[in-house]
């Protein structure tokens, strides 16, 4: 076979080669041109039952080059077992062999290993079973015992300009976010960079780094803190084969899992459809799919245009429902008005406890976890205080740093509600190291809500898993109420705080009113 390849490259003056499987059958020949060959697409291979790819790739070199950096990418990127290569001599007859093959572990800075030259008719390694020795070693440098096959196993990465504090704080978050998505993390990998790749949006050498650990730890799915566009998670899909998601498609998978209601759902899919909308791909009059049939003759609609034609015509008809949603939605807080029953809504970043304390305030047994955006659908209950006063109180969805444009358009109506309220109570989680930064997400997006002007009363929560000490300091400076939400004792002053400001807004409406009517105190 060798002199063979050397003999048709020579005559062709390209470079040939063959990608062989374990069983030793040939599955591709691939002509490429005097400095390189194209591997095609490997996805139909085996990939799941073992580790590497399952082939070995052996090509020409025709002026005697070693293996190339490229040679080595497509070793890595593919999974291959083996990447070798015959150097031709000057009279078109095989000179050696010289290969290599990837390793568990770096060995000074380089992912694989070279195997001593061997000319063609020398060989006498067992390649069966020194690939299988290989995927052994593999499996024993980090075994994962006890792996679910059922769920996803994913590495998570972030790249970013940011300090390496804000990216420990970021990283920290997506953790939890795959944890509310029932997905096993295998390893976090975080580069921090002056720019940002615009093609992989990380490192072409990082990437091959990333790819040995998902190689090593039988990785299925990578997710990134950042939002990718469609081009970047084609290319990164491409080089690696496995499945990318950014943190909007992983919020929206979360929200998906979640939602319960009618409306839920709706939102849920109208977000998801936006988000997919400009990520269909692109248009290919060549390859493209025509319709045909009467009517449909000619130049016809590609597949791809059918495809955004119905996401639209999908997405006209989620608008018309949840417009109407919307209206129910108003009629019921009309006929809550005419009962000039206050309104309180709990506020916060996802995770906060505001489940947890409508639970306690109203001995309700509405669903709340210790994950993120366990609540989607809003929750309204009746809450009595000891003077006889009664309001509504209303349990919301969590903020969330980078909220996904989609989802805020997409809960458009939902967020409304929190127009109706007298005091928007803002719970957070003191416990968590990043609450001074989930403090400021939540007042961002209360003003870009433009809620900043409805009394917002910040209400520390989880003060039994902190200092007395640390509480001191930090309800001084956010001028907050502090509570534990499994303990209603510690509600007091919560509570007398929220019936002041009911009560110094009923006398300020009683005031107003007197007032247009024209009666004087």
């Amino acid at each position: 076979m060798a002199r063979e390849l050397c003999a048709i490259s020579f005559d062709l003056s390209r470079q040939v080669g063959v990608l062989i499987d374990r069983s030793g059958q040939v599955r591709n020949v691939i002509v490429g041109d005097h400095r390189q060959i194209i591997i095609p697409a490997l996805g139909h291979f085996r990939s799941s039952s073992g580790r590497l790819k399952g082939l070995r790739c052996i090509h020409t070199h025709l002026k005697g080059e070693d293996l190339s950096q490229d040679d080595l990418l497509d070793l890595l990127f593919l999974r291959l077992d083996l990447m070798a290569v015959i150097k031709i001599n000057p009279d078109g007859l095989p000179e050696k062999i010289y290969a290599a093959h990837l390793v568990p572990q770096p060995i000074k800075g380089c992912n694989w290993s070279f195997l001593p030259p061997v000319s063609p008719s020398g060989q006498n390694i067992d390649i069966r079973t020194q690939i299988a020795a290989l995927e052994n070693e593999f499996a024993r440098v980090k075994p994962i015992k006890d792996l679910d096959s059922s769920r996803d196993r994913a590495l998570l990465v972030s790249v970013t300009t940011a300090s390496k504090k804000q990216a420990g704080e970021s990283m920290a978050e997506l953790k939890e976010l795959v944890r509310s998505d029932d997905i096993i993390v295998l390893d976090t990998i975080i580069q921090r960079r002056d720019r940002i790749n615009p093609r992989f949006i990380l490192g072409k050498g990082k990437l091959g780094e990333i790819m040995l650990a998902a190689l090593r730890l039988n990785a299925n799915l990578l997710i990134f803190d950042q939002e990718l566009n469609p081009s970047q998670i084609s290319s990164i899909t491409d080089h690696t084969e496995l499945r990318v998601v950014d943190r909007t498609q992983l919020i929206l998978d979360i929200f998906a899992r979640r939602a319960l209601s009618r409306e839920g759902k709706l939102q849920i899919e109208m977000a998801q459809l936006k988000y997919l909308l400009p990520r269909l791909g692109r248009r290919d009059d060549a390859l493209s799919r025509l319709t045909g049939g009467i009517g449909g003759r000619g130049p016809g609609e590609t597949k791809l245009e059918i495809d955004r034609r119905r996401i639209n015509d999908r997405l006209s008809k989620l608008a018309k429902k949840l417009k109407k949603v919307s209206r129910e939605r108003h009629q019921r807080r009309s006929r809550r008005r005419k009962k000039n029953l206050p309104v309180i809504s709990l506020i916060g970043y996802t995770n906060a406890g505001k489940s947890t304390l409508l639970n306690t305030l109203t001995n309700s047994k509405i669903v709340a976890e210790d994950k993120l955006f366990a609540t989607l659908d809003p929750t309204s209950r009746r809450l009595r205080f000891p003077e006889d006063v009664e309001v509504i109180i209303t349990d919301t969805v969590g903020f969330i740093r980078n909220l996904p444009p989609e989802l805020m358009l997409a809960f458009k109506a939902t967020l409304e509600e929190l127009h109706e309220a007298d005091i928007l109570v803002h719970v957070i989680d003191v416990s968590n190291s990043r609450f001074p930064r989930q403090i400021k997400v939540v007042d961002d997006i209360l003003r870009e809500l433009g809620l900043e002007n409805i009394f917002c009363l910040r209400v520390l929560n989880k003060i039994d898993l902190v200092e007395p000490e640390y509480l001191e300091v930090q309800q001084k400076l956010y001028q907050a109420e502090a509570v534990c939400s499994l303990n209603s004792a510690t509600f007091t002053g919560f509570l007398q705080k929220t019936r002041q400001v009911i009560g110094s807004q009923r006398s300020e409406v009683i005031k107003q009113e007197m007032a247009e009517s024209g009666v004087t105190g």
